[in-house]
């Protein structure tokens, strides 16, 4: 097993760096400014294209490691606004990815050339009722009618809705599962505002709505008969939630390691206090055991796919669970200034508790590594 980054590899991570903090220091990417939003997340889209950044982990990129480059890249961009990234991620990995495991030649040409170009925001909707698909079956139904299909059902909690162009909805036709590609403009599509969230603030999240709303057969998806579509689109999901997890993890650690250097109390810098080290320690030791345990969780995934469903699985736990408790250490630490509001270790620990919640949740997690443990796999 090799989780090292080659020299290009960290080149790519300064070049995402220096992008993306100088669009977060331009741009209010993580306020809930919703006139602005569009417009953000299409400048971040821009920014990340001039980089092989959105191709990662779909298509193969010469010089990097699939699965492993991506992750360490979507550590820097969770870090420098995790809101921008949890926009781009759904276009991209879960959109986008759709497209290029389930779509036919044409349909590739007409969504991932745009998508990679930075010029296409794309949406996919999958939950319901609740954000929990593992144990309520989708209801969405796509009905037939010569060239074209109706499609009715409501999904929840679909990040980009707002400012996408288009949509993958998940859902059933014909008696299996498949994703139909709304254009934001089809009849019978309805989107409501975007909602009011804890964290994310950034990310234009809200429900939509279908009533017979009709599209042409060719914007259709059918994975094989064999493949379990909610399960895989979760585990994409949970690769993303890793990826975020870490980059807030750094910020909250590394907001409040600077702060103990500059803050002085009792006539000394913080960090001079022994409890303080003791804090920033464990922090550390939690994120970089997170690091490794997402980079192997790559690795494998890039490698030996077969065996990374439970290992994403423990990892989302522990990465998830460790990003929470880093980021309120770092409150912890900087006392009254991390209260206020607007810091980045505020931002993060309101963000830190999606990261549990989306994907598979931490404690379904739990279930289903209880069961691989046992060797019953659901």
């Amino acid at each position: 097993m090799n989780y090292d980054f080659s020299e290009k590899e960290f080149t790519l991570f300064v070049d995402i760096h220096e992008k993306m903090s100088g669009l977060a220091e331009a741009k209010p990417l993580d306020q809930r400014a919703a006139a602005q939003v569009k417009e953000n997340i299409s400048q971040a889209l821009d920014v990340l294209s001039q980089t092989p950044y959105l191709k990662l982990g779909i298509k193969p990129v010469d010089d990097y490691q699939g699965q492993l480059s991506l992750m360490g890249a979507m550590e820097v961009v969770a870090a420098a606004s995790p809101s921008a990234y949890l926009s781009v991620e759904a276009s991209t990995r879960l959109f986008g990815r759709a497209i290029n495991e389930w779509g036919d030649n044409d349909q590739k040409a007409k969504w991932l050339d745009p998508l990679f170009e930075g010029k296409l925001i794309g949406a996919l909707a999958i939950s319901e009722e609740t954000l929990n698909i593992e144990n309520d079956p989708l209801t969405t139904k796509g009905t037939r009618n010569g060239d074209s299909l109706s499609v009715t059902g409501e999904k929840q909690y679909v990040i980009n809705a707002p400012v996408a162009d288009w949509i993958a909805v998940a859902g059933f036709c014909d008696d299996a599962y498949a994703l139909f590609l709304v254009n934001k403009e089809a009849p019978g599509l309805t989107i409501d505002p975007p909602l009011e969230t804890l964290g994310y603030e950034g990310a234009a999240i809200s429900s939509i709505h279908l009533d017979n709303c009709v599209i042409p057969a060719g914007q259709v998806l059918f994975p094989p008969s064999k493949t379990d579509m909610p399960a895989t689109i979760r585990m994409w999901e949970n690769q993303i939630i890793l990826g975020a997890s870490l980059g807030l993890s750094k910020t909250a650690f590394e907001t409040a390691r600077d702060h103990a250097k500059s803050h002085r109390s009792g006539g000394k810098p913080i960090i001079a206090y022994q409890e303080v080290g003791f804090k920033l320690a464990e922090m550390l030791t939690l994120l970089q055991t997170s690091q490794l345990l997402a980079y192997r969780t790559a690795w494998t995934a890039e490698t030996t796919p077969k065996e990374a469903d439970e290992l994403t699985l423990c990892a989302k736990v522990f990465c998830a669970e460790s990003a929470e408790q880093i980021c309120s250490d770092a409150l912890k630490i900087m006392g009254g200034a991390g209260y206020i509001a607007g810091n980045k270790a505020e931002r993060a620990y309101r963000c830190a508790k999606y990261t549990q919640i989306a994907g598979t949740s931490t404690e379904i997690a739990r279930v289903k590594i209880g069961d691989a443990a046992l060797g019953y796999r659901r």
